[in-house]
């Protein structure tokens, strides 16, 4: 069977029993700060798993994409080098939500596995283990399904505390997790290696298939093990492992799908032979790379982007290794599109961006990786141990783009090693930064402890009546509030939009008959609002009855930002591609700011076509429409759903414009009609990080007092130049036609004086053992006109030592001057060296000529006698 083949097979298996298939969800996690990656098929699942959230199923199975490349989980260091080892790879899973439990999870796995209808796997060939005190899942396999006892293996906490064991599944340091058990394959005698539990088992005889995790518990941050609302399965089995078996091979680069990558790595290396580690490199990293572009990742030298440059430099240096052309790794997308494309259709959509993504790092790399390739192996031809030193793993990573893995992997390559904690305290501030960047420790679900939910009225209004339920003072739960406090209040049912989705919340006030607090801001936990201010007078206590007020203009100006935002959204994608999608946005009353991917500046005649077209759009007038959907039927609309948006089962879909020029799920408030926003201006454009843009545009009223003042402003410029707005560049091309031949005047004039004072300067000149020494300042004096100057010196006065010294605006140049008939024994780069120092400079040149740029004017006489002390040590 085909891998595809074994993909689809696994999840019509489970759809028989009953099982939702579930589309595998992005890389990057959804609202969860304890994960820098997927890296299992149950993420998509852990509020589920954590009671947080309910699904329309208590069934699901996915094929989930994952990446393990940076973090706890990370196996980076052995890709290519083992059999198994992947940064990307495919999850099968099926999941129970409080539904069925062990016994139909072990015995749904034994079906599928070694049925005829299905893998048909030999029974002789399989094995078990549970963890050790799991007597429950070691009477199913042995009473229920017939495993013989020697063929099922307890393991106990084999990793150094309780529930730490090969058995005890955890995804994080918190969160859900349980005993599993484990199936394992025996690819027979020949092959070295022992079972599970034994001295040998971590060789490539018995390999592990499936795990069946039975998650029962939440582990807190101080290790507590608190019991899940209902007990679930999570369950997986690696594709490209299944693949291998179902294959009769061993290794998973020996897999269909695996071959064809290498194929492809080959001819675009040279290198034929498929078992070549560098190739199997390659060919692993071409998967990562590509899903976590298409995921919106986008090299940086920091958190997510960094782990990405990482991955792809890795792959360049493996094919500079051999003799790879320069950009050959992007060409390797379309073999990959041609191998998984039908699965994840979304990595055909963007072919051309993730090619795009992949040639600019790779060009960008191949500029210093001969350099930094040079400085490693003369280090390593030097060593005196089996050690590279620190500071040239970070000379490499801070000045070549070398990430320490890479380092690390070239000595692993040449038996060596390389000083990490030497590397760490040269990286100092850089470790802090990529520390802070990627900290991902958080955990999960903390927050103010608040029961039920707001329920959420403005939609329709702006005005509504709601109970007091919590308070809070400092983050602490109190029972009253008193005049003056700044507080977080909590009621049933609120008018008050709670920040989401970019848009700012509301802003207004709570009152009853003596009580007024000011609503500052509104944001959410959870599924309730928190309307955060400060009671202005009167108290509140809990149980009281208020009336929240929002404050209507400030609303009404920020649904107009929020809904140009869905019209840009759509226009940066009609207009740059649909590679375009969104890396944050703020949506206020006074204005928009949204980010996206992208990787070049926006070209001035893009951005009056972006405009154009989101101005089109508000002309049009048509109904801004909003539809409730369960979450499948909205994604077959199409509709695209907003970064770092998590969204329950049904959903708003919202669309707006001719044709439903932009349809999105989003939970905000929007105007009724897409002439309300009246007219969107941008107001700048600008790169805010490696392949991530920003535009900030205004709406509304906010649009036309921008207007109002760029008209103001351009009136004034006409006034200056004694025009009219109409005539106002041709005005200003006159001006700076005249100023162009004021340059070249000014210039020739400079030159004529220089002249001048070259003959003037030759005079003044000393002799010192028959050789010329002059030591000059020539204040005002450009560098151009400092070096026509030195070249009539030296003709003037034959056989010289010059130095000549200006201040312009506060900065000093120097320039030293040596005949060429000198340059044996004295050389002008020593000269300005000796002289910089006064001036608070630094310099160099060429040995008849050097120069040095300095910020104390007051050095100068210092400076040019110190030239003359040198002169006269070198005549």
């Amino acid at each position: 069977m085909k891998s595809a083949d074994i993909r689809q097979a696994f999840l019509d298996f489970f759809a028989s029993k009953g099982h939702e298939v579930v589309p595998s969800s992005p890389l990057i996690p959804a609202n969860d700060p304890t994960l820098l990656f997927t890296n299992a098929g149950m993420v998509q699942f852990k509020d589920v798993f954590l009671g947080k959230d309910q699904r329309s199923y208590t069934r699901a199975t996915s094929s989930q994409r994952c990446v393990r490349a940076g973090g706890k989980h990370n196996d980076l260091e052995n890709v290519g080098y083992t059999a198994r080892h992947h940064t990307f790879f495919e999850m099968l899973g099926n999941f129970s939500f409080g539904d069925y439990f062990k016994e139909d999870a072990i015995k749904f796995a034994w079906e599928l596995l070694t049925s005829k209808e299905w893998l048909n796997l030999p029974v002789e060939k399989l094995m078990v283990t549970v963890y050790a005190d799991d007597d429950e899942a070691f009477d199913i396999w042995h009473r229920q399904v017939g495993i013989p006892a020697e063929k099922i293996v307890r393991i106990g906490d084999n990793k150094g505390s309780r529930f730490a064991s090969d058995n005890f599944w955890q995804m994080g340091d918190t969160g859900p997790c349980g005993p599993c058990t484990e199936i394992f394959y025996d690819h027979g005698e020949h092959i070295w290696g022992g079972p599970p539990g034994s001295p040998e088992e971590d060789g490539d005889r018995f390999i592990e298939i499936w795990n069946n995790v039975f998650m029962q518990f939440d582990r807190q941050p101080d290790g507590e093990m608190v019991p899940l609302p209902k007990p679930s399965v999570d369950t997986g089995m690696g594709l490209e492992r299944i693949s291998a078996i179902m294959q009769g091979v061993h290794s998973n680069y020996e897999i269909d799908l695996f071959q064809a990558l290498l194929a492809a790595a080959a001819n675009a290396t040279g290198c034929q032979d498929t078992e070549n580690k560098s190739l199997r490199v390659i060919a692993d990293h071409i998967r990562s790379t590509s899903f976590l572009i298409i995921d919106g990742v986008l090299p940086s030298n920091e958190g997510r982007g960094y782990v990405l440059r990482r991955i792809i430099r890795r792959a360049v240096r493996h094919g500079h290794m051999l003799g790879a052309p320069v950009g050959f790794f992007h060409t390797l997308v379309p073999a990959l599109v041609e191998q998984m494309g039908e699965a994840y259709p979304e990595l055909s959509e963007l072919s051309e961006h993730v090619q795009k993504v992949l040639r600019l790092e790779e060009e960008q790399f191949a500029k210093t990786l001969d350099k930094g390739m040079a400085i490693l192996n003369a280090t390593i031809e030097t060593l005196e141990s089996d050690t590279i030193p620190g500071e040239t793993a970070f000379k490499l990573y801070d000045t070549y783009g070398f990430p320490l893995d890479l380092t690390a992997d070239v000595a692993r390559e040449r038996d060596l090693k390389v000083d990490e904690a030497g590397f760490d305290v040269e990286m100092n501030k850089q470790r802090e930064k990529a520390r802070a960047a990627g900290n991902f420790g958080a955990h999960y679900g903390a927050g103010l402890a608040i029961d039920g939910e707001t329920a959420f009225r403005g939609y329709d209004a702006l005005e509504n009546t709601g109970t007091v339920k919590a308070l809070f003072k400092n983050g602490e739960a109190v029972v009253e509030l008193l005049a003056g406090d700044e507080a977080t209040l909590v009621l049933d049912e609120t008018a008050f939009y709670a920040e989401s989705g970019g848009q700012a919340g509301d802003t207004g006030f709570l009152t009853a008959k003596g009580v007024v607090f000011q609503v500052k801001d509104t944001t959410k936990e959870g599924k309730n609002h928190l309307h955060q201010g400060v009671l202005v007078e009167g108290r509140v206590g809990a149980g009281d009855m208020l009336t929240a007020t929002v404050d209507a203009e400030k609303r009404q100006a920020t649904a107009l930002h929020h809904s140009a935002t869905h019209l840009l959204h759509a226009a940066l994608r009609t207009v740059l591609g649909s590679h375009v999608a969104q890396k944050g946005s703020l949506v206020t009353y006074d204005k928009l700011r949204f980010d996206f991917s992208h990787l070049e500046a926006i070209k001035p005649e893009e951005l009056l076509q972006i405009e154009t077209l989101v101005n089109r759009q508000i002309r049009a007038n048509t109904p801004v429409t909003t539809r409730l959907m369960d979450i499948d039927a909205a994604r077959e609309t199409g509709a695209m759903a907003l970064f770092g948006e998590k969204y329950d089962d049904e959903v708003r879909v919202l669309s707006m414009g001719i044709n439903d020029f932009s349809v999105e799920l989003c939970g905000g408030i929007h105007a009724a009609r897409t002439g309300d926003i009246g007219l969107l201006k941008i107001s700048s454009e600008s790169g805010i990080a490696a392949g991530i843009r920003r535009i900030e545009a205004v709406v509304g009223q906010a649009a036309l007092d921008f207007v109002g003042q760029q008209e103001q402003a351009l009136k004034g410029i006409a006034a200056v130049l004694k025009g009219s707005t109409d005539n106002v560049g041709e005005k200003v091309d006159q001006l700076l036609s005249r100023n162009k031949a004021l340059e070249k005047e000014l210039e020739a004039l400079k030159s004529k004086l220089a002249s001048n004072a070259g003959s003037d300067l030759a005079g003044q000149a000393k002799d010192i053992k028959g050789i010329k020494v002059l030591a000059a300042r020539l204040d005002g004096a450009d560098v151009n006109a400092l070096r026509t100057i030195m070249d009539q010196l030296k003709n003037k006065l034959g056989s010289a030592l010059i130095m000549l010294a200006a201040e312009n605006d506060g900065k000093v140049t120097l320039l030293a001057g040596v005949t060429k008939d000198l340059i044996k024994s004295a050389k002008a780069g020593d000269a300005v060296k000796a002289c910089a120092e006064y001036v608070d400079g630094r310099g160099g040149g060429k040995p008849e000529m050097a120069q040095a740029g300095g910020q104390k004017p007051e050095g100068i006489a210092d400076a040019l006698a110190a030239f003359e002390r040198w002169a006269e040590s070198v005549a």
